[in-house]
């Protein structure tokens, strides 16, 4: 964490008064200063002066602040200098109500440390990464006899070699589909590679050379493997040179099948290279970055070269910037970004960071190499700096603007649904089932950002009361879990960021009148309840909007605020099938042989190979039972009481 501005506060007296009135309205845990530096002051007592790690807690032990320092003591001494602090800290402060402090070996480790419980805990007053979902590589696989080259996301437990990070899911698709016109390497399972017969069908359309099959000896696919790997590495023109001549050779032979398969091979890799949107050659491996800052919000622009290649390029708009500096902003920022992604040997930045060397040095640690963070002065590189600070304004702007059209959308929804504001938080339910089997909620979350995938939700439904297929008596249980956690969890005069200023509910007015019931029941206020049934026939844009009092409208089928609406129930309805699919799959793999007591899985398997299924376990003598490799007499009996006791 950079030091944070000190600016002098007069009548800072007035302003907390202030604040707390303005917290005790929002609902929150009320401020209080004198408590918060008071815990703060206890801890003081302790503090030695090494490099460490502090976070703040709030009165229910939530995460307020993770911050790192050279010296413990003097860092978190500052806190108590209310006056010196700006706005956003005070208020941290008046909230603060304990204290966890981690001590390490340097402050670079402290740096690392501070970005990773950034990233587990999300603090409210820390800046963070907003898109933090993993990134793809493409992996060359080394455990077999044919390497596999495939796209690969999350942790690095397969042996080979991995290329990446790529800025999105199409750029490595794209990527990887012109490597396999290229290289023809397999793509293909061990199990798939090891029961082929014959030739599969990307072996006739060339983008495998089929190893499986012995269409290719192994010395030659260890070539192409070889060349891969050039290629990957930033070799590309070898690589180019080398098909060149073997097609010349295969043409001065008369093999002009040979040659135009090398011709086609060529044009993959032109291909590659002219889909390049960055000219980074000679580059080699580097992460390029430039931030952007306009009307209170900042726009990172990342650009990923390796090899002299354009791997793609990403925008990202950290939150919770307000009132921090560009510098602690993009600091903050980088160390988040690298908890997950390998750095690249040199890192461009557009700007002079003033923790930069402090930043390369926890890098390089982490990476066991040397990183260097620079600002470049001359050369092509400043040409794609400046080039990634161009991208970086325009994704600002195209941000800006949809904030601008995402603000005039929730205030239509204030007014059509009568709020009192533009609402913060809209939660969607929708039902999904069978017949009534495998019957489930789900829950999507949307705010001014859009929609809040980490918070979806689903809900199995549990009560054996509820009838299979009974849609008013699901909603029910979902409203109950969800707001029976919520008013347990916060109090009914406690209102958060988790609690919804508007509910949208899949349906008409019965289930309306069953959500109503419920949230009467629990005291649930203050909070509005629609209902959105689908037109006659079932049509998109004619749907009805159903108030708690029995009030109906419709809306025309082109209004902007009908599109928005229609979003938000699609999204819910696709997140509720979704997961309604991954469940009746998990359930057709679901064996009664799961509920036998003592049958684990090594005799679960000796007696399914033995029996064929399980209904013919069931279905099988005690004698047989007895018979089946690796199991005992006694689980026999198990087995066999088990499905006899039960029917």
């Amino acid at each position: 964490m950079s030091k944070a501005d000190r600016p002098d506060q007069p009548n800072a007296a007035s302003r907390f008064s202030e604040e707390k009135a303005t917290y005790a309205v929002r609902g929150a845990d009320t401020p209080d200063f004198d408590t918060g530096i008071a815990a703060i002051r206890n801890v003081l007592k302790t503090l030695p002066l090494k490099p460490g790690v502090y976070r703040m807690h709030d009165a229910r032990g939530d995460v307020l602040y993770v911050g790192k320092a050279r010296a413990l003591k003097n860092r978190v001494g500052n806190y108590v200098q209310i006056d010196r602090l700006p706005n956003r800290l005070r208020r941290m402060v008046a909230l603060t109500r304990s204290m966890t402090i981690v001590t390490t070996n340097s402050e670079a480790e402290a740096l690392l440390l501070e970005a990773q419980l950034i990233k587990r805990y999300r603090p409210a007053y820390n800046v963070l990464l907003r898109d933090d979902k993993s990134f793809p590589f493409i992996l060359l696989r080394a455990d077999h006899k044919f390497p596999r080259i495939q796209k690969h996301r999350g942790a690095r437990r397969h042996k080979g070699q991995y290329y990446g990070p790529f800025a999105s899911a199409g750029s490595v698709n794209q990527t990887l589909n012109a490597l396999q016109k290229l290289f023809l390497l397999r793509s293909c399972t061990d199990s798939f590679f090891n029961n082929r017969d014959r030739p599969c069908l990307l072996y006739q359309i060339k983008r495998c050379s089929a190893p499986c099959v012995g269409r290719i000896d192994d010395a030659s696919y260890d070539g192409l493997v070889a060349d891969a790997k050039s290629f990957l590495d930033g070799k590309s023109s070898n690589v180019q040179a080398k098909l060149a001549k073997e097609m010349e050779a295969a043409a001065e032979v008369l093999d002009f099948e040979r040659a135009a398969m090398v011709r086609d091979r060529l044009r993959a890799l032109t291909f590659i290279q002219g889909s390049q949107a960055i000219n980074a050659e000679g580059v080699g491996d580097a992460d390029i970055f430039a931030l952007a800052h306009r009307n209170g919000v900042m726009g990172i622009q990342a650009f990923f070269i390796r090899g002299g290649q354009n791997w793609g390029h990403r925008s990202f708009f950290p939150a919770h910037v307000a009132e921090m500096s560009e510098d602690e902003v993009f600091t903050s920022f980088l160390a988040q970004f690298y908890e997950d992604v390998p750095p690249a040997k040199s890192i461009f930045l557009d700007r002079q960071l003033t923790e930069a060397d402090l930043l390369a040095q926890a890098l390089s640690e982490r990476a066991e190499r040397k990183i260097e963070i620079s600002m470049p002065q001359r050369g092509d590189r400043v040409r794609l700096v400046k080039q990634a600070t161009r991208n970086a304004e325009e994704a600002l702007d195209r941000k800006l603007a949809e904030s601008t059209t995402q603000g005039k959308l929730l205030q239509e929804v204030a007014d059509l649904f009568e709020l009192p504001e533009p609402p913060r938080r809209i939660e969607v339910y929708d039902n999904s089932h069978i017949q009534g089997t495998n019957a489930l909620g789900a829950m999507i979350v949307a705010g001014a950002e859009g929609f809040i995938k980490g918070q979806y939700r689903k809900f199995n439904i549990k009560n054996p009361d509820t009838a299979p297929g009974d849609d008013f008596a699901m909603m029910r249980e979902v409203m109950a879990r969800r707001f029976g956690r919520l008013m347990a969890e916060e109090g009914e005069q406690e209102r958060d960021e988790n609690w919804p200023d508007l509910v949208l509910i899949d349906g008409g007015k019965g289930q309306m009148s069953a959500v109503m019931q419920i949230v009467r029941e629990l005291g649930v206020e203050d909070v509005a309840f629609i209902g959105v049934s689908k037109g006659p026939d079932r049509h998109a844009g004619r749907e009805t909007f159903h108030f708690p009092d029995g009030r109906e409208f419709t809306l025309p089928v082109n209004a902007p605020v009908m599109f928005y609406l229609q979003r938000l129930r699609d999204e819910a309805h696709r997140f509720a099938i979704g997961a309604h699919r991954a469940k009746r799959s998990k359930a057709i793999t679901v064996s009664p042989l799961d509920e036998v007591p003592g049958i684990g899985p090594s005799r679960k398997k000796a007696l399914l190979m033995h029996f064929g299924t399980a209904r013919a376990v069931r279905n099988a003598s005690l004698e047989d039972l007895q018979k089946a490799p690796g199991v005992s007499a006694a689980v026999a009996q198990t087995v066999y009481d088990y499905f006899h006791s039960n029917g």
